[in-house]
């Protein structure tokens, strides 16, 4: 019972740690992609004078458009601060003492990911298709409001259609143009009319549709015969214009500076971009119905193609007597000229037309099917970008359970809190995953990939990671010590560390060179029996032996047993052939012998082939210090019976 309630209370421990921690990482998360966001469109919200109403909306709108992006990276950040806090103060520790597995200690965290993934689920089929609408056409009405009037000084203002104008001088104190010059090309730019003023002033209409432009002391030039055809006009040497002089002129430009905002139905309405308005039902009764609407253009095409491109000369046959000729060919075999012997007894003109025509015909196919081709290429893409929307309603959720597997175990290995190295690992994970999620995405809206390959590309990358770093992490890995990697490519590479033994003044237990040479006799026996067992390793045993490795340990720890007595002694020549002694080393294996990777392993070719190829020159240099270490044996038992000889007489 105490032992229920201990890991009730663990339970309660670590769900109170892991929400708060996942709260904040969620708001920093979606932070980010709402800045990514910002830079993206700000060009498009800059100058146009929205309303502070407008832009908190859009932020709104994006903000949840973006839920599904920031929730992953939130989990595996989350994951990772957690159980890298867990394992850094040694909470992971007391846990696995207390005799509570990782995957236990897991068990309220899966659960409670579990219930994220089916609501995130839910939030992109009911949730996520109302929002896109709203987002997608509040955005498309942002770009086309027009933008605040800010004219420059010294240079042409293009922003008002239909008009060019230039401002030499601006009062920013009461808002008056100096030095205007305004071309009016309203009417066409052979009827443009040029206008030049001393000053002049701007202001909108109450319901900001008109533009009042009102100009002082100036003149107005326009061609003075407007309504003749430019081409009567470029015949003359001279073409008369009119001028106006004026000291007070207002013009009225159509300029709407309202913020007119798009209704959602146009995106609904919308063929090529309504996908993202659609749920789960929707999008699967659209893809079918655009299938099939596909399968008909394309026997269409086929009929079309078979009818009047390659047989149609035959259409001018009459309807009996289609095939008589093919029939009377399988009957009578007969030799039919080749095409150009019979263009070439025609004459040239006859053969010119007939080319001609031949060349006009196979254009004319060609341009109708690339029209077709065109329409049945955008059919495709809406097909495809129905599926991708199909498919990322499953993959979001999918993703949050894989990060989630990938945080928490990483974390426990990594024993890291705080912000400084779960944020530089959940950086380069999630660019990682963005990188492959793109590819498959752009794959599958190209048409390349299958879509339910590409739209979880990234799922078939990173869930073989979430399973490798769970399992290491069972197994209280070191794969993110350095000195593991230190050591393993020092084995690769063959290099040993050295042994020093140097004369210590102060010798506390004195070696027994007795027992100490027994034992070297023991251990030359050991070897002898290893060698003729395993004096070479089969394919099977490789992967299967477990006591090859167990064998190995006990040469190695007798020696080393050996070793140690060795050094506490005051004999140089003792000293210096102990040194001499390798530091053996186990066969590198990725996997455990015996194990279900291992017998996975053994039975794929060729990788377990390569594999075993790969820890042959590994094996022959353990069976190479093995004889070295007999050799060493037998000049060193020698020495220490020459130093207690008498002493073993003596007792004998």
């Amino acid at each position: 019972m105490r032992r229920f309630f201990h890991i009730k209370r663990l339970y309660s421990y670590i769900l109170t740690t892991y929400i708060p921690l996942l709260l904040m990482t969620f708001v920093i998360c979606l932070f980010l992609v709402l800045m990514q966001f910002l830079w993206k469109y700000v060009e498009d919200m800059v100058g146009k004078g929205l309303e502070i109403s407008v832009l908190a909306e859009m932020f709104f709108y994006a903000a949840l458009t973006f839920v599904p992006m920031a929730l992953p990276l939130a989990i595996l950040l989350a994951s990772l601060m957690m159980f890298g806090n867990m394992g850094e103060s040694l909470e992971l520790l007391a846990v696995k003492a207390a005799g509570v597995p990782l995957l236990t200690a897991m068990k309220p965290l899966t659960i409670l990911i579990v219930a994220i993934s089916i609501g995130a689920f839910f939030y992109q089929n009911d949730v996520m298709p109302k929002i896109a609408a709203k987002n997608y056409s509040l955005l498309i009405s942002i770009r086309q409001a027009s933008p605040e009037l800010e004219i420059p000084e010294g240079v042409f203002y293009k922003d008002i259609p239909n008009y060019n104008l230039y401002v030499g001088k601006k009062d920013q104190k009461t808002g008056t143009l100096h030095n205007v010059l305004i071309y009016d090309i309203e009417n066409g730019f052979n009827s443009m009319a040029v206008i030049v003023c001393d000053s002049a002033k701007m202001s909108m209409t109450d319901d900001k549709k008109m533009l009042l432009f009102t100009m002082y002391n100036g003149q107005q030039f326009s061609n003075f015969d407007q309504g003749s055809s430019s081409s009567s006009r470029y015949n003359n040497d001279f073409v008369p214009y009119a001028r106006e002089s004026f000291d007070t002129k207002t013009m009225m430009i159509d300029y709407d500076a309202n913020f007119n905002r798009m209704g959602e139905d146009v995106i609904e309405g919308s063929s090529t971009s309504n996908y993202v308005s659609k749920n789960l039902s929707q999008l699967g009764a659209s893809i079918d119905s655009m299938s099939l609407i596909m399968d008909s253009v394309n026997r269409v095409d086929r009929k079309t193609i078979k009818t009047y491109s390659y047989l149609s000369f035959r259409n001018g046959y009459p309807a009996g007597k289609k095939d008589s000729l093919i029939a009377a060919a399988r009957i009578t075999p007969v030799d039919v000229p080749a095409p150009d012997t019979l263009v070439r007894s025609k004459p040239l003109n006859d053969q010119s037309a007939i080319l001609q025509n031949a060349f006009m015909k196979a254009d004319n196919n060609s341009n109708e099917f690339i029209f077709r081709s065109l329409n049945k290429t955008t059919t495709q893409k809406t097909i495809n970008r129905h599926w991708i929307e199909l498919h990322r309603k499953f993959t979001i959720p999918f993703t949050c359970l894989i990060f989630f597997f990938i945080g928490a175990p990483l974390g426990s290995i990594v024993r890291k809190g705080g912000l400084g190295t779960p944020i530089v690992i959940s950086v380069i994970m999630f660019i990682i995953y963005y990188i492959v999620d793109n590819v498959g995405y752009k794959m599958t809206r190209d048409g390349v990939w299958a879509h339910w390959f590409g739209m979880w590309f990234s799922s078939f990358i990173l869930l073989p990671i979430g399973v490798f770093l769970t399992y290491k992490a069972i197994n209280d890995s070191v794969i993110m010590n350095a000195d593991t990697y230190v050591n393993f490519f020092k084995r690769i590479l063959f290099i040993r560390e050295t042994r020093k033994y140097p004369v210590k003044s102060v010798i506390i237990e004195k070696p027994d060179y007795n027992e100490i040479s027994r034992s070297l006799s023991e251990l030359s026996q050991k070897i002898d029996l290893f060698l003729e067992r395993y004096g070479h390793l089969s394919y099977k045993d490789y992967w299967m032996d477990t006591s090859y490795n167990k064998e190995l340990r006990s040469i190695r720890s007798s020696m080393e047993i050996s070793l140690n007595s060795l050094s506490n002694s005051n004999r140089l020549e003792v000293l210096s052939k102990a040194e001499e002694y390798p530091v053996l080393f186990n066969i590198v294996r990725i996997f455990e012998t015996g194990s279900l990777p291992a017998k996975i392993c053994m039975y794929f070719f060729p990788a377990g082939i390569i594999i075993r190829l790969l820890s042959l020159p590994f094996e022959w240099t353990i069976r190479k210090d093995l004889r070295y270490i007999q050799q060493l044996n037998g000049e060193l038992i020698p020495i220490l019976h020459g130093i207690y000889g008498p002493e073993t007489v003596a007792l004998a």
